[in-house]
């Protein structure tokens, strides 16, 4: 526990770039013997690693590696540097905390790199109002959440997860842990609660659409895993509001994203579309929707971060992120074009991807919960593939707009995107490895 944690505060000392890079392709092997033993945990003072923590941390780190990879042209490479391992610190401390006031700090400690990425290496004059929309959603959820953790240490004497039980939170009312909950639902985000996601999607560089794709969704989705086991009661009572919203919710942004002409919006909505789903069955407290929501996560965090990547790719190419004006992209890159196939596959969960485990999990367990929710899975399986194939056909076919000549995808880009994808379809070989968590 000490070499981790040793390990990880001396990410904020490295220097190089290419070193930092490096590095933090070697950090998960740190982590991997408690994979070897996926019911062990690990419990100190201040930390608590199990199956969980330890796969979304080296999601994130991984992800880390590959966002330094995909941006070594920006400039500022010393801040962006800096920003980017002092926002892993945050997100290690976040995954690995065993106190609810330590992940309180480290879960809102999360938003002022973020932000900073978006407002200082965003390319539009929005990017402000981007960062205000994600401060002021985040902050307005989060101190209700402080005051129902304040109201939680009155009655129970103490936020470590090991002391904690179920007849400490049933002391509380229903309105504070409805509070409680209501900050990871921001930052998942349920529908209603999303607006602040599309808009720091768009304004954010690469870097930043990686890392509030793959990781920073991911934080909302831990802490109502986290808290399921004692909020059991709450969520059951709250399960058929939040299906309800959030199955809504999927089959509305799932029909925004057909209509949408921004290739990186349109992918930002799918992720509120994916998380849904995954809201979805997290409510439904069955067992495989509780461990298949930790399976989407990490699926859902490598699909997406690939797609922003690869519309990024495009825009720097061809200065415009429309749909429209992209066509015939297939003529001047075919090679580029055979990962933006996999990847808008893997995006409507076609086999062989984590994905299809995923979603196959998920919809059971909300079938099981009521068979009412047919019709709504059903429309939403089916336009999710729509906007996965819109996705893909419209830039790819046609006749290109320009006949210029267009700078040729490097190696290094194409290195970037294998990694996503690869763990991304092997790792359905081993999927019981995330059943194993509780």
């Amino acid at each position: 526990m000490l070499m981790v944690l040793l390990s990880s505060f001396s990410l904020l000392f490295l220097n190089s770039w290419k070193i930092s890079c490096l590095f933090l392709f070697l950090f998960p092997l740190f982590y991997s013997p408690i994979l070897a033993f996926p019911y062990s945990q690990q419990i100190s003072s201040f930390f608590f690693l199990d199956l969980m923590s330890i796969t979304l941390i080296i999601l994130s780190i991984f992800i880390s590696a590959l966002m330094l990879l995909s941006t070594s042209n920006i400039e500022g490479k010393n801040s962006f540097l800096k920003l980017t391992l002092l926002l892993l610190f945050f997100l290690f401390l976040s995954f690995s905390s065993s106190n609810l006031i330590l992940f309180y700090i480290a879960f809102e400690a999360v938003i002022i790199p973020t932000f900073l990425l978006i407002s200082l290496w965003g390319a539009q004059p929005e990017r402000l109002k981007a960062g205000l929309y994600l401060i002021f959603y985040t902050l307005s959820a989060s101190l209700p959440f402080l005051i129902s953790l304040m109201f939680l240490f009155k009655k129970s004497n103490s936020l470590f997860f090991a002391f904690l039980n179920l007849s400490f939170f049933l002391k509380l009312s229903f309105f504070w842990v409805l509070l409680m909950i209501l900050a990871f639902l921001v930052k998942l985000p349920m529908f209603l609660t999303h607006l602040w996601l599309p808009k720091a999607h768009v304004e954010a560089p690469v870097a930043g659409s990686m890392i509030l794709a793959a990781i920073l969704l991911k934080l909302g989705g831990f802490g109502i895993l986290r808290m399921m086991n004692f909020i059991y009661p709450f969520s059951k009572s709250l399960s058929s509001l939040i299906v309800s919203i959030s199955l809504f919710g999927g089959i509305l942004t799932s029909i925004i994203c057909i209509l949408q002409t921004d290739m990186k919006a349109l992918v930002a909505y799918s992720s509120v579309c994916h998380m849904s789903l995954l809201l979805s069955g997290t409510f439904t407290s069955s067992e495989w929707g509780i461990k298949g929501s930790l399976s989407m996560m990490i699926s859902h965090g490598l699909c997406s971060s690939a797609l922003f990547l690869l519309v990024t790719l495009f825009y720097n190419r061809t200065h415009t992120r429309s749909i429209f004006f992209t066509r015939g992209a297939l003529a001047l890159f075919p090679s580029l074009m055979l990962w933006w196939f996999l990847l808008s596959t893997n995006n409507m969960a076609a086999p062989p991807s984590m994905n299809l485990f995923s979603e196959i999990s998920l919809l059971m367990s909300v079938l099981n919960w009521s068979t009412y929710t047919l019709i709504p899975l059903m429309l939403i399986s089916f336009l999710s593939a729509s906007y996965s194939i819109l996705l893909f056909t419209t830039p790819t076919h046609g006749i290109p707009w320009q006949n210029s000549s267009l700078s040729n995808i490097t190696s290094r880009e194409y290195l970037s995107i294998f990694l996503h994808w690869l763990p991304l379809n092997l790792l359905i070989i081993k999927m019981d490895l995330f059943f194993h968590w509780i």
